[in-house]
């Protein structure tokens, strides 16, 4: 889809044809216009992959502070 607006073809076309709105077509190409899809597939399980080490740090982190606070209350 982004190859045909990069080819000229007007937006609001494009979204009535592919079923989303203009404003996602405009946030996916300052996204990944220019990307090849490989680099963008790429993108996307990077981003994934960021956002499961943020939950696990988060994750971590929550436990850190009950131990920290289970010890405090111990002695």
């Amino acid at each position: 889809m982004l190859k045909e607006a990069e080819a000229g073809a007007k937006t609001a076309d494009l979204a009535r044809r592919h079923g989303v709105s203009e404003a996602t077509i405009y946030n996916w190409k300052s996204k990944y216009g220019g990307m090849e899809v490989s680099d963008a597939r790429r993108l996307k399980e990077l981003e994934s992959e960021n956002a499961k080490l943020k939950r696990l740090l988060a994750d971590a982190m929550l436990d850190k502070a009950a131990l920290k606070d289970l010890l405090a209350k111990k002695f």
